[in-house]
């Protein structure tokens, strides 16, 4: 057997740049790094050795770094990834928030943060986590329950197994998430004579599972037994690039489609049997054909709490559930029939099955209905002195996008607003981070799908209490030249969460900065974000706003745009109940009367 004598972190990158998806481009498409004492030598050595094949990229996070690297592989269907690497201590630590986003959402990142010496010599080295009672636990350990595929490389020949381990779990289609390599930093230097097999060029194809010919049976059964039945689109639908495929099922069979936050955009907005947003932050018209439903048929989606109104939604008393997903775990929720298979493949054969089988299209003034709603809650403000509402603000963003635009968003007030608003014309115009809704994705995320997707507009919208959690990639887009557009609505706190607070009977409270125990604060984000090199701007009103986006696409660098609104205007048409509970008991009568409502609303769930 001919062998190449490497170090264990030269054989990592070697093995990761030989790695491709079934296009014959590099799976893994480049590694985000921050170096520290424990992956500089031997990692990041091994990266400037192989930097024209893997190219390198620095942040200014761990964890925004892997935020790139997941709405990176979000934008392109999880056919490419991306790795991060790492030092110990707080440069690992800071990944797992990110690993636990890419868990939820099941999209593939390979983490290699540095770990402790193997050999145990220097022990305890600087960073070092040290459990009295257990000397094999690291700080990585966080990692177990938030990553798919989970090692520890503390000799250099387990590479042989944990790579194509890892490479196995991002590219199937049912287990995808993040995979941790933690890196013992004495190994990554080690040397050892490895086949020069394993570093050739090796093609991996994501597997579409056919169903199992009693699952689809019964699936089958159900559809033409259904007299009202609604398709729920999911994420799946976008992951198996089942966009025509659902488009042609539901125009062939006549059955209404809703939408998720993940699965917004499977369908174009305007398309008839396109009933809208469903859920927490959906449409009236969703969610009164959702009620309706006798089959609710879940393609691609996990049932989140927001997507089935925390199981109150779905009120037809003789409804079932058929639940169309590649994953097993996913399809047998709340006792539904379960149909495990590709989304692409799946709608086909179901397709066929039903034959000329039709079904009568809910009433289209629903439709008509929620949108001349929608209309007017972004309509621009008729006081151009009055600040403006969240929805009003997407409004202005709607009418300067165009056909290739990209809008996104994670946490706060604008993910509600742009699920029930939003016209996403176009598949994959429409990136939600809505499974772990975390705070600081946005800015990191934008930036990831503009290294995705180069030729596409990409305009982040983001609260000012997520920017201020995390707006250093910022900097990072203005060193790589990706032109990316933020819209930084400040309401001046927490908006989003502060409404929840009142509407829970709660007093406002440590939300909004006029309702702390600190000094009030005026940050300039403008200024903020032009110190970080971005052409940066404030405006006043939802005209300049859109002024603003139309002038962006023009600039050389990446543009930021911030805008005062209200913080307590909410869209008062479409929603479902959340279950957010609400005290037993409490001296405050707004509280009193939330939680006689809490306990009528809990009756309705199904």
């Amino acid at each position: 057997m001919k062998t190449v004598r490497l170090t264990a972190a030269q054989a990592l990158v070697r093995y990761l740049a030989n790695q491709l998806n079934e296009d014959g481009e590099t799976y893994i498409a480049g590694v985000w790094a921050i170096f520290g004492h424990g992956n500089v030598a031997g990692i990041g050595e091994a990266l400037y050795g192989i930097r024209e094949e893997l190219p390198t990229y620095r942040g200014q996070n761990e964890q925004s770094m892997a935020h790139a690297a997941i709405a990176y592989a979000k934008q392109l269907r999880r056919r490419r990834a991306m790795a991060v690497t790492s030092s110990i201590g707080p440069g690992a630590t800071n990944m797992v928030t990110a690993a636990a986003l890419a868990h939820v959402n099941r999209l593939p990142v390979l983490l290699i943060p540095g770990d402790i010496f193997a050999n145990r010599g220097p022990d305890p080295v600087l960073q070092q986590i040290e459990d009295f009672g257990d000397g094999t636990v690291s700080a990585n350990d966080c990692f177990k329950p938030v990553s798919r595929y989970f090692d520890r490389i503390m000799r250099p020949e387990q590479l042989l197994t944990a790579l194509p381990r890892a490479m196995r779990t991002m590219m199937d289609p049912a287990d995808c998430g993040p995979v941790t390599l933690a890196f013992c930093q004495d190994v990554q230097a080690e040397a050892f004579d490895y086949p020069v097999a394993f570093f050739e060029k090796k093609v991996w194809r994501i597997r579409r599972p056919e169903p199992d010919r009693n699952e689809f049976e019964t699936a089958v059964a159900a559809l033409k037994a259904a007299k009202n039945p609604v398709i729920v689109a999911g994420g799946g639908v976008h992951f198996a690039g089942a966009t025509e495929t659902l488009t042609a099922f539901v125009e062939k069979h006549r059955i209404p489609v809703v939408e998720t936050q993940a699965g917004k955009s499977a369908l174009a907005w305007d398309h008839d049997l396109n009933f809208g947003p469903v859920g927490v932050t959906g449409a009236e018209s969703a969610n009164s054909v959702s009620e309706n439903a006798d089959l609710v048929i879940g393609v691609g989606t996990r049932f989140q709490d927001f997507t089935t109104g925390s199981w109150a939604l779905f009120k037809n008393p003789n409804r079932k559930i058929l639940a169309l997903n590649v994953q097993a775990y996913d399809s047998s929720k709340h006792d539904a029939i379960p149909l495990v298979a590709d989304a692409k493949i799946g709608l086909e054969k179901l397709s066929a099955a039903l034959g000329d089988h039709r079904y009568a299209a809910p009433d289209a003034s629903l439709k008509a209905g929620w949108f001349a709603k929608a209309d007017v809650a972004t309509a621009a403000p008729k006081d151009a002195n009055t600040l403006p509402t969240d929805m009003q603000v997407i409004g202005a963003v709607q009418r300067a996008s165009r056909d290739n635009t990209v809008v996104m968003c994670a946490a706060g007030t604008m993910p509600g607003g742009l699920h029930q608003l939003w016209k996403a014309k176009l598949p994959l115009s429409y990136h939600m981070e809505y499974g772990f809704s975390c705070m600081g994705y946005e800015i990191a995320g934008g930036l990831g799908i503009k290294m995705a997707e180069p030729d596409r507009d990409v305009i982040v919208m983001v609260g000012d209490g997520s920017y201020m959690m995390m707006n250093s990639e910022l900097a990072t887009a203005v060193a790589m030249g990706a032109k990316i557009t933020v819209v930084i609505t400040d309401n001046r706190g927490y908006g989003c969460i502060n409404r929840l607070q009142i509407s829970a009977g709660g007093a406002e409270f440590n939300n909004l900065y006029a309702h702390t125990n600190v000094n009030p604060i005026a940050i300039d984000f403008a200024a903020h974000a032009a110190a970080m090199g971005a052409d940066a701007r404030k405006v006043s009103s939802t005209a300049d706003l859109e002024a603003a986006l139309n002038a962006a696409r023009d600039a050389t660098v990446p543009t930021v745009i911030v805008i005062d609104t209200d913080p307590y205007p909410a869209l008062d048409a479409g929603g479902y109940w959340w279950d957010v509970a609400v005290p037993e008991v409490s001296p405050r009568e707004e509280v009193k009367k939330a939680r006689v409502a809490y306990e009528a609303a809990l009756k309705e769930r199904s």
